[in-house]
């Protein structure tokens, strides 16, 4: 029996290291953790404690990589285990920590890779700005400057970026001016969009601070160009044309097929005309072009209905875009016509808050048309879509984690109480979309001071659910009956007059393709509860 125990532990391990191999970072979190229960010694105890600190670490999870990496003894590991601790406080943003614990690993680090030194002195350098020591941040910058090599030209960028930063920061301006050009003139060649909008950024500041105040706004529209889903936007219009390439081949085929039955018409026609001894032959004949015209009748009914399908999702995704864009861009036309009216009469006050109020629009803009884009992948079958096994504490810990500054500057409070064993069968990517679609509404809808509480837990043997509910507004009986009509609801019976959301169509459409459900209590000036019921792992 021991011996069946010991073999079943090696399998256990095994599958964490095969896992931390492959990156499959959410599985090998699940499994080091299964392996450390049953640990042979101090050796394989460091090794499972880094695996789960890694992964950890890749979802986010700090506090819980700290715990793990702090498990680690300072022996033949002692430098993995000081990077590591540095790169997780300096998440945690305790540079004095991440500091010191990436000196104690730069004293070890002899033979440590070139990649590896590279980004830990670029932490290094952003640990001491943090700190305003700016003469040690510089030293590590240009330590990573001389690691990083002549093509990297996204490493070369950030790392000027960052100098010009430290440069900036002491009032060097004719040190930091030139860095900031530079790094702007490579990003624009380069196909990074974040380098892009960080790059623009800073020369808007810097011209803003030199007074330059028309070269300011020019890079902040810039920026603002940036910022919008330049690449959303052509995916849809790009998804737009292949419905139009769809619809024009489909029609050329029906064309092919009814010239090919006017040939099979003359073969008939002539048929006849053979005397009665190919009366027989023709029969048989006949019968085999009827059953061919009726299996081909079907195959165009049925491109014929998925045409229809594809031509009224192009029409909805249409009236979504001219409904439901035709609100921001007027107003930020307004806000730009606006800010140059400020511009022109030197109101210089009033100009950095109608920029924010513009750039605040285009981020919701940006969100609708990432719903309007996910809606639209979805609809057309291209929305990857692949049901796995996974933890899901993870997942909905990575997702609130991205809206707790949101709620910190919202004064909300934002709690969890999340079961750490809870295994469930869906596709995450799908699934990701559908949290932010949530959390990102009941930040909208909860006003200062209020609470949101975040559960996960098993609801029975075959459903497991993550709960969301917030002491907001509350939705009106009318409008929640609205929303719980959109599981069943389909392309063609949507009414945009009755003010259907897409975001919520979109979560109920994901949460249905996940063979879950989508539960929603509300009541006004009270609060939102929503449950959303995912399938458990298999056994």
């Amino acid at each position: 029996m021991r011996a069946k125990e010991i073999s079943r532990d090696r399998k256990v391990f095994a599958r964490a290291y095969n896992y931390y191999i492959t990156r499959s970072y959410d599985s090998c979190y699940v499994y080091s953790g299964k392996a450390l229960l049953n640990v042979e010694n101090k050796e394989e105890e460091d090794i499972l404690n880094y695996f789960q600190g890694v992964s950890a670490i890749e979802k986010g999870l700090y506090k819980k990589a700290l715990a793990n990496i702090l498990k680690i003894s300072n022996g033949s590991y002692k430098s993995l285990r000081e990077s590591k601790l540095g790169m997780i406080y300096l998440n945690m943003k305790d540079y004095d920590k991440s500091i010191h614990h990436y000196l104690n690993w730069e004293k070890s680090n002899s033979k440590t890779k070139s990649n590896i030194k590279k980004n830990a002195y670029h932490n290094l350098g952003l640990s001491y700005v943090h700190k305003k020591n700016y003469n040690k941040a510089k030293e590590y910058f240009q330590k990573e400057l001389g690691l990083i090599k002549k093509q990297d030209t996204a490493a070369i960028i950030r790392t000027k970026m960052d100098l010009a930063n430290v440069y900036y920061n002491q009032y060097l301006d004719d040190d930091a001016i030139p860095l900031f050009k530079e790094a702007y003139e490579l990003a624009k060649s380069f196909s990074d969009l974040e380098l892009k909008q960080n790059s623009t950024r800073n020369m808007a500041v810097v011209e803003k601070n030199r007074k330059n105040y028309q070269k300011s706004i020019e890079y902040y529209m810039e920026y603002g160009n940036w910022k919008d889903s330049i690449w959303n936007r052509d995916k849809i219009w790009e998804l737009t044309e292949k419905d139009k390439q769809l619809a024009v081949a489909q029609k050329q085929q029906e064309i092919v097929l009814q010239e090919e039955e006017l040939k099979r018409q003359a073969v008939v026609q002539k048929s006849l005309v053979i005397g009665a001894s190919g009366l027989l032959v023709f029969l048989g004949f006949l019968g085999y072009f009827y059953r061919e015209l009726k299996s081909k009748n079907r195959f165009i009914t049925q491109q014929k209905e998925e045409l229809n399908v594809a031509n009224k999702t192009k029409d909805y995704l249409f009236s979504v875009v001219s409904h439901d864009l035709r609100s921001p861009i007027n107003t930020i036309k307004r806000q730009h016509e606006k800010l140059k009216r400020q511009l022109k009469n030197k109101e210089y006050d009033a100009v950095s808050e109608t920029t924010n109020n513009a750039i605040a629009l285009t981020e919701s803009t940006s969100h609708l048309l990432n719903n309007v884009l996910h809606w639209s992948l979805e609809q057309n079958n291209q929305l990857s879509f692949k049901a796995e096994e996974y933890p899901l504490k993870p997942l909905v810990e990575q997702a609130i984690y991205n809206f707790e500054e949101i709620a910190e500057a919202k004064n909300i409070a934002l709690t969890t109480m999340l079961e750490a064993t809870i295994l469930v069968k869906a596709d995450k990517e799908s699934l990701k979309i559908v949290l932010r679609n949530l959390l990102d509404n009941a930040l909208k809808y909860t006003g200062e001071n209020g609470k949101i509480e975040v559960k996960i837990y098993n609801d029975s043997e075959e459903f497991s659910t993550i709960e969301i509910k917030d002491t907001g507004f509350g939705i009106s009986e009318e409008k929640l009956a609205k929303i719980k009509g959109l599981e069943d609801l389909s392309i063609d019976k949507i009414n945009r007059s009755e003010g259907v959301g897409l975001g919520m169509l979109l979560c109920q459409t994901l949460i249905k393709k996940n063979n879950g459900k989508l539960l929603i209590d509300s009541e006004l000036e009270v609060g939102t509860t929503i449950r959303i019921l995912l399938p458990n792992a298999s056994a």
